[in-house]
């Protein structure tokens, strides 16, 4: 488990910000944010706070006591509930994701292609307490106009995450459907196929303001 000094250090450094900058936004001087990263003091509670807000991290990330050892990096399968021309269907392909703490970069370039009614994407999602994930994707092909958000929850042990989508579709309508990560293709086929009988269709089509 980290300490609290060494979380405010690593996160002030990634966001490129001197002891000086983060006790500004946070309400406190140089000498203090020095403090506590040597772990000579611990901030009160309305300073964590601050300093979880000014360094993008939880409070429970920022306390150390996020849950270690659940490693999402590698090859996974995604399965999504989308349509094409108006038919419901089932897009199944390999995401890649990189994980460098609680962020994960999503590679789903090798998802189909347009012409096969899919398209590439890529994203980004966030660990949050070691059981949600919340994030992005957008069309890798610029043409494509697709983009969205994403919302999982992660099983326990790491290995695999249900969830959902909504975005933008290409015809320019928002959508959205059941998603499922898991590291086998039967595994998350199983999933998707459970999640859209139990749940239904979470298809939306709202009407366009004129």
């Amino acid at each position: 488990m980290s300490s609290t000094a060494d979380v405010i250090r690593r996160a002030r450094e990634g966001k490129k910000l001197s002891q000086e900058a983060l006790g500004t936004l946070v309400g406190v001087d140089k000498r203090t944010i020095a403090r506590y990263e040597s772990n000579e003091s611990e901030p009160s509670l309305s300073t964590a706070a601050a300093l979880a807000a000014a360094l993008d991290v939880s409070l429970s990330e920022l306390a150390g006591v996020v849950p270690q050892g659940i490693d999402l990096t590698g090859s996974w399968w995604a399965a999504w509930q989308t349509w094409l021309d108006d038919v419901e269907r089932v897009d199944v392909h390999v995401l890649e994701m990189a994980q460098d703490g609680p962020v994960l970069a999503l590679d789903g370039s090798r998802a189909r292609s347009v012409a096969e009614g899919s398209y590439e994407w890529r994203g980004e999602m966030r660990l949050w307490d070691g059981e949600s994930l919340m994030g992005w994707y957008v069309a890798s092909d610029g043409a494509v106009r697709s983009k969205g958000s994403l919302y999982f929850a992660v099983n326990p042990h790491g290995s695999h995450m249900v969830g959902s989508w909504v975005g933008l579709s290409q015809s320019g309508l928002v959508i959205r459907g059941w998603g499922a990560i898991a590291r086998e293709r039967d595994h998350v086929e199983r999933l998707i196929a459970e999640l859209v009988a139990s749940n239904g269709n979470l298809r939306v089509w709202p009407t366009r303001p004129n």
